[in-house]
């Protein structure tokens, strides 16, 4: 069973996905793999460099995901190149990952897949459920400018180029509420936890 994991920027996927971690489902997130294919030497550079140019490298081969950031919200065009060139990558090895992961003693997957509610059916048909962790948008506004040290016109630049809130939470067959505090979250990980154990025919609902 895989079950895919989403959210907004600042929404707290990873947090979320290390709780799952920590609960004994292995964890295959696509944001780590497209920073292993960006990284020097990584699959997805000669591309990059073909299609882009020097101006998105790093001085030590790496992609400069700040250049790159702002190109590609800046040009959707950009934006589409860059995607067509990481995702199939991505869903090669990802599904490498998963397959590795259900063959060895996890109970199930946590796939995160940050655009999951924009690839219309790309990422959906490769997932058995979706789960969305959700809060308001002025929170994951402050998450963001706190963590990363991004500007509010770049945070908010950054959120209007994903699926809004409604489109996320249309998709999602649960919701996990990061708007609370961690006892909460942690409380909705561990049950959410355990409906995925018994539908993975893993586990027990008690």
């Amino acid at each position: 069973m895989i079950v895919g994991l989403t959210g907004g920027i600042g929404s707290g996927k990873s947090t979320v996905a290390d709780g799952f971690a920590r609960m004994g489902a292995a964890v295959v997130d696509t944001d780590a793999i497209a920073h292993a294919l960006t990284r020097p030497g990584g699959a997805a550079m000669p591309l990059i460099r073909a299609a882009f140019g020097e101006t998105v490298i790093a001085p030590d081969g790496r992609l400069d995901r700040a250049a790159m950031r702002r190109l590609a919200f800046a040009d959707a065009d950009v934006r589409a190149r860059l995607e067509g060139i990481l995702h199939p990558l991505i869903r090669v090895e990802s599904e490498r990952r998963c397959r590795d992961a259900l063959a060895g003693c996890a109970p199930y997957v946590v796939l995160v897949v940050p655009l999951l509610a924009e690839s219309g059916s790309e990422w959906r048909q490769r997932v058995d459920r979706v789960a969305v962790v959700d809060c308001d948008d002025e929170t994951r506004v402050a998450r963001v400018m706190a963590r990363s040290g991004f500007s509010l016109d770049e945070v908010v630049g950054i959120m209007a180029a994903q699926a809004g809130r409604g489109e996320r939470l249309a998709c999602a067959d649960d919701v996990i509420d990061n708007g609370g505090d961690l006892a909460s979250l942690h409380g909705q990980i561990s049950a959410r936890h355990r409906q995925y154990c018994v539908m993975a025919g893993k586990g027990t609902s008690d």
